[in-house]
């Protein structure tokens, strides 16, 4: 299945929401939505107007910010959950129900009949209501759901004519990416609408089964900033970035302003007090950080031969990290001719030796390098000790 049609459906302000430290106000979701539309996604997705009389007020408000991206809310298979949410004046309403035995047991406490039912019963309102709304309509803990049961559910939804999408949630994360391609690929083939795919992290492959969902002819993934969530979180908008930015550079470059990356999740990390990880996809501190000496000479000939992903799409840059006895001749050159230093490759070589052996005995920082090439250059001398 071609990778040429595919949409984000950003949900920091509704799967974000239930991250431990999640507390946002009114304010702060406004900013998020806003940084969020900035970047370019193509959807955010809102907690229930029912949750809170704070959740029902933030959508009403989000709503209103006339802003580019569509808005949509997540609310229970009802009727009446249904109406409040096309209330507030949302683009979009995404309703679930559970189909796993756990859910049906411990949760709603609904039979498959019953669900088919329901479902006929609220998607056909909602449709009556709005004409216009997007709808989409999505099970619940799908992957440890009966396959015939999840199927049954689809093709009577989808029967119906009334819906935009078609929602698959890995809800608890147990999923492989061969699992959601074969589940992913089949819908695709049996039914009109558009496949849309939620993916949770418990068990690290959140992105590799978005990538799988969208292999299989999904055309939405969830995603929230920094992978925040209920749990260990869903799919990462930066790390669902990067994989597709591999795939297809100028086509991601042409539908998002990736320079705005970092700024939206430095902004989501602030307020639910946690840092941006150091092995941050794309915006982490290492992410474009080159230490062994043989990575650097290739690195500074040609980026591409250690780097799949280019920082200065991303309004970033590398470093080569040269203060350690792994660094080679080839970085230490760079950085005297950074510093404006007359040094030949042999001088530079033995440089280079002397650096590797009080590393081998001492942290050393970027200074102490500098300091070290600066006495060599006007010095006939061995290099000085460090330090």
């Amino acid at each position: 299945m071609p990778l040429d049609r595919w949409n984000i459906i950003e949900s920091t302000l509704r799967e974000g929401e239930q991250f431990v430290g999640a507390n946002f106000t009114t304010e702060q979701k406004l900013r998020i939505a806003e940084a969020l539309d900035e970047f370019g996604v193509e959807y955010i997705e809102l907690t229930s107007p029912l949750a809170s009389p704070m959740s029902e007020t933030d959508a009403r408000a989000i709503a209103r910010l006339g802003l580019k991206t569509r808005i949509l809310t997540h609310i229970r298979c009802h009727k009446e959950d249904a109406l409040r949410a096309l209330d507030t004046g949302v683009d979009g309403i995404d309703t679930v129900i559970g189909t796993s035995s756990y859910l049906r047991q411990f949760s709603h406490g609904k039979s498959i009949d019953q669900i088919v039912d329901l479902a006929a019963e609220v998607l056909a309102f909602i449709r009556e209501q709005a004409p216009n709304v997007e709808l989409r309509f999505s099970t619940e803990d799908s992957f440890r759901s009966d396959e015939s049961d999840l199927f049954r559910v689809y093709l009577a939804v989808d029967r119906l004519g009334v819906v935009d999408r078609l929602g698959i949630a890995d809800t608890v994360g147990v999923a492989t990416p061969t699992q959601v391609y074969r589940l992913v690929s089949t819908l695709r083939r049996l039914v009109a609408s558009d496949i849309e795919f939620h993916g949770h992290n418990d068990s690290g492959c959140a992105i590799a089964n978005s990538y799988a969902a969208l292999e299989g002819g999904a055309t939405h993934i969830d995603t929230s900033v920094l992978g925040i969530g209920e749990r260990n979180g869903i799919t990462p908008l930066g790390g669902l970035v990067a994989r597709m930015y591999t795939l297809d550079r100028e086509a991601v470059k042409a539908k998002y302003r990736l320079d705005k990356l970092r700024e939206v999740e430095e902004l989501v990390a602030d307020m639910v007090g946690i840092g941006v990880p150091f092995n941050n996809y794309i915006t982490g501190i290492t992410a474009f950080t080159h230490k062994a000496g043989i990575h650097a000479k290739a690195i500074l000939n040609n980026p591409e031969t250690y780097e799949a992903l280019n920082p200065t799409d991303f309004g970033l840059t590398r470093y080569i990290s040269i203060a350690h006895r792994l660094t080679g001749w080839n970085a230490i050159k760079d950085r005297a001719d950074q510093l404006g230093l007359d040094l030949s490759d042999e001088q530079i070589k033995r440089v280079t030796a002397h650096i590797k052996a009080v590393a081998d005995e001492k942290t050393l920082e970027l200074n102490d390098v500098d300091d070290v090439l600066r006495r060599w250059a006007v010095s006939t001398a061995e290099p000085v000790q460090v330090g």
